[in-house]
């Protein structure tokens, strides 16, 4: 979600909106920010090139909620200054609160990038605060329509909802630095075949999925992310007898994640829950003209991103032998990875550009406040000023 907000605020910003933004600062000093922050920060304000950002000061966490005392009074300086649409990241409930208390807003826009999953009480308690916040909001945007059918909250508000998917800044991908070309060579060095998973090490990732397909192909996992799972992830690969081939990389600079997409021969993408509703990633992989091997959770925009056949190749949910088998499909047939990898990064340049993103957001907006659509270029204070919200 955060890095999903920084995309969209910049690029809305480049076509001529005014854009802040309001998150949670998740670290104690100006360095790396983190998910697995548990501490006491400092509210402080920066300038992310033409975006505003305000990161608010958290003295706590409380069923995954924070506490930001500064939260009042930064809401609402931010909307004495004059805001035309107020756009919300969900699920966020500390500000969805923050929202739902206030007794007038500018009009509210919804991107709605999850249902709560796996919270299931927490979610059954939380869920009357979202709806009065959905009941506001002029336009709910869902990340595709895939997603909505299995939404019970987007189905009650399905009127309100449009399909805004997500999208990345592709040219790095198609153009690739020095010092990304060097890194792709690095992992050359080392031989393959090269497997990729990117993301959180988190339940509904299928980190265990991946593992054990391993012990049925050839070649290398590099395993991109940390999270929870990181150290049960180790104990598994070894007792597969795989610590050898598994490589556990952390957090990558941007220069050696490209390069890894560029030598790897297919992401990996095994996640078995709704909760992965995306999976930017896959984007990131296509932009690189890699193929994916994903799986077909129900409802959820995974297998609508990288589509079978055409950009990657699709499996059942935690279903090893298949994800093995579909790896191998991609060593073995002739002119497969290839076909795959040119048609994925065809459909990413054409559907998945942060600007082509950014543009819909735009129009969106001023179709639900009855606005001729927008000029898509910079302009002098003619488009909207936006405010943004993630945790």
């Amino acid at each position: 979600m955060e890095g999903h907000v920084q995309t969209l605020a910049r690029e809305q910003a480049a076509l001529g909106a005014q854009v802040e933004v309001l998150v949670a600062n998740h670290s104690a000093d100006e360095g790396d920010t983190s998910h697995e922050f548990r501490g006491r920060s400092a509210t402080r304000e920066e300038w992310d090139g033409l975006v505003r950002v305000i990161r608010l000061g958290r003295q706590a966490s409380v069923a995954r909620m924070d506490v930001m005392a500064d939260l009042p009074r930064v809401l609402r300086r931010a909307l004495s200054r004059g805001v035309d649409v107020l756009h919300l990241h969900t699920p966020n409930p500390t500000l969805t609160l923050a929202l739902d208390a206030l007794p007038r807003l500018p009009p509210l826009f919804i991107t709605h990038h999850s249902d709560v999953i796996r919270q299931r009480i927490a979610g059954a308690l939380f869920r009357p605060f979202e709806a009065i916040a959905y009941a506001r909001a002029r336009r709910v945007f869902a990340t595709s329509e895939a997603y909505v059918q299995g939404s019970p909250l987007l189905r009650m508000f399905h009127r309100k909802v449009r399909a805004l998917p997500l999208g990345i800044d592709v040219a790095p991908f198609l153009e690739p630095s020095q010092a990304v070309l060097d890194a792709e060579a690095r992992e050359w060095a080392q031989g393959g075949p090269l497997w990729l998973m990117v993301g959180r090490l988190v339940y509904y990732k299928g980190l265990f999925t991946a593992l054990e397909a391993l012990t049925r192909v050839p070649g290398r996992l590099l395993v991109v992310g940390e999270g929870p799972l990181a150290e049960s992830g180790r104990e598994r690969a070894r007792a597969l007898g795989i610590a050898s081939r598994v490589t556990w990389a952390g957090y990558l600079s941007p220069d050696a994640l490209r390069g890894a997409y560029r030598a790897a021969t297919a992401l990996w993408f095994p996640s078995n829950a709704r909760s992965e509703a995306y999976g930017l990633s896959q984007v990131e992989a296509m932009a690189s003209g890699l193929p994916v091997i994903n799986t077909a959770i129900p409802h959820s925009g995974v297998p609508w991103v990288s589509q079978d056949g055409l950009t990657g190749l699709t499996v059942p949910v935690g279903d090893v032998l298949a994800l093995a088998l579909a790896a191998r499909r991609l060593l073995e047939e002739p002119g497969l990875a290839e076909r795959l990898g040119h048609a994925a990064r065809k459909r990413a340049v054409a559907e998945f550009r942060h600007d082509v993103m950014a543009s819909r957001s735009l129009v969106f907006y001023a179709e639900a406040l009855g606005r001729p659509a927008p000029v898509m270029a910079p302009t002098d204070g003619a488009l909207p000023r936006v405010a943004g919200g993630a945790s």
